[in-house]
């Protein structure tokens, strides 16, 4: 069955990944931030499966919490004195108002007791969630300054103008990869998603995918441009 993304297979393509940028680009840091995302989603899968689990031990001790609570007031109620004396209307109001408070805080304390493990795993989450935001920030700065449109120019370079050694064909693979990498990333966001459905990590891990497809769009801008520029030069040099 194919509805649930499997987060072995997308460790071996970020892998893959890896390998393919190291072989086209073996001094270029790409391969390392490559390397980061392989570690990120290491350890996002490892994390994802925690989240999944659902956690006896504190189940265990928020139910006998839980039944400590009812048993106090079921001891409570059982053990009201009846006396003629005793039931008085101000006696019986006040006898009520006792067990409905105790109610009450039994059931708040409840609520709060049950919900203490849901905001701990979105926490865990969120906190996974930011270090991938960053790696996509990361891979953008790394094609930010791959500029399609003086590949086949004659432009001049100063003393701050950042290295441009890369042939038209290399630069789009370049931007390929970091169009590959953004995607993947969201990929292993999503694995959050995926394990623990709460609104706010699905929230986040939106945001996150919406990031990376802005940011691979914005490449894929560029490859286009370095297309016609290439197909451009091309008709120039047939012409001549």
């Amino acid at each position: 069955m194919y509805r649930a993304l499997d987060p072995k297979k997308i460790i071996a393509t970020i892998d893959l990944l890896r390998r393919r940028i190291d072989e086209r680009f073996p001094h270029n840091d790409l391969a390392a931030v490559a390397a980061d995302l392989c570690a990120a989603a290491r350890d996002t899968q490892g994390k994802a499966e925690a989240l999944a689990k659902p956690g006896w031990i504190f189940q265990t001790l928020v139910t006998a919490l839980i039944a400590s609570l009812a048993g106090v007031l079921v001891y409570a109620v059982r053990n009201i004195n009846l006396a003629v004396a005793n039931t008085e209307t101000t006696n019986i109001v006040q006898t009520l108002e006792a067990c409905a408070n105790l109610a009450v805080l039994g059931g708040v304390a409840t609520i709060f007791l049950v919900s203490v493990k849901s905001r701990m795993k979105r926490r865990q989450a969120l906190r996974g969630l930011h270090q991938l935001r960053s790696l996509v920030h990361v891979i953008d700065m790394h094609q930010l300054t791959k500029d399609p449109s003086l590949v086949t120019a004659t432009e001049t370079i100063t003393a701050s103008s950042p290295p441009r050694h890369m042939t038209p064909f290399e630069l789009g693979r370049y931007l390929d990869y970091c169009s590959e990498m953004l995607a993947l990333t969201a990929k292993v966001a999503a694995l959050y998603a995926q394990t623990f459905p709460d609104p706010v990590v699905v929230e986040a891990v939106n945001d996150i995918e919406m990031l990376a497809t802005n940011l691979s769009g914005k490449i894929w801008q560029k490859i286009a441009i370095l297309r016609r520029a290439v197909q451009s030069e091309e008709i120039v040099v047939v012409s001549r």
